[in-house]
């Protein structure tokens, strides 16, 4: 599937995972995520996963998913050769997508799926946030939902709310960046190098891509 090189057609999707790092051979437990199509929610996709082994107690206070909910899940290999196929064709943004994405490649290997396509790309909202929200306290996905005063129905760190959450920071961003640079529609690609811009550079980079784009 060809992919939309708009900014507003993405998927956004969340881990939550048994620890940091795929390196130390953590392994994810639940996914949640949510697809946009011309910046329009169409669909969600959420499922718990069972990575071969117990939980602690830390992962289990901090999600709220418990060894007991796991054991009924599905392994981890089930659930990402359907999402696999879910995300195909789409560019994905995930806050502080370096975790997430790590975690997604990780498990993709895991199942002798192919890595990401070069085709799709990652952009993360914590970054991108950092150039169009300067002002904000910190650019905690909790804080920005508050700063922003984003939909939420208060739950955190379970990996759909996270996603619905981020969803609509990115689209935020979107509507602000169109509203104060007068873009008629942003390309990911612009998104994507927004990320690396620097905080001093992004009003310059963000004027120049409007006039380029129009």
């Amino acid at each position: 599937m060809k992919t939309n090189p708009n900014a507003d057609t993405v998927i956004v999707l969340d881990f939550e995972t048994t620890g940091l790092s795929p390196d130390y051979g953590d392994r994810a437990i639940e996914i949640g995520a949510v697809k946009l199509v011309d910046g329009q929610v169409v669909d969600r996709f959420q499922k718990l996963m069972y990575p071969g082994r117990r939980i602690d107690s830390f992962i289990e206070n901090y999600t709220g998913i418990t060894n007991a909910m796991l054991k009924k899940a599905v392994p981890c290999a089930e659930v990402m050769l359907e999402f696999a196929d879910y995300i195909d064709g789409y560019n994905l943004v995930a806050h502080n997508a370096s975790f997430d994405s790590k975690f997604l490649d990780s498990e993709l290997q895991l199942i002798k799926r192919k890595k990401r396509s070069k085709q799709v790309e990652f952009v993360c909202s914590m970054l991108t946030a950092r150039r169009v929200y300067p002002d904000a306290p910190n650019h905690q996905l909790g804080t920005l939902v508050k700063y922003k005063d984003l939909p939420n129905d208060g739950t955190f760190h379970r990996a759909l709310a996270d996603a619905e959450m981020t969803a609509h920071l990115w689209l935020t961003m979107l509507g602000d960046i169109k509203k104060n640079y007068l873009f008629e529609s942003i390309p990911f690609e612009v998104m994507q190098k927004l990320a690396r811009t620097s905080k001093k550079a992004t009003a310059g980079f963000l004027a120049r891509q409007s006039s380029r784009i129009g």
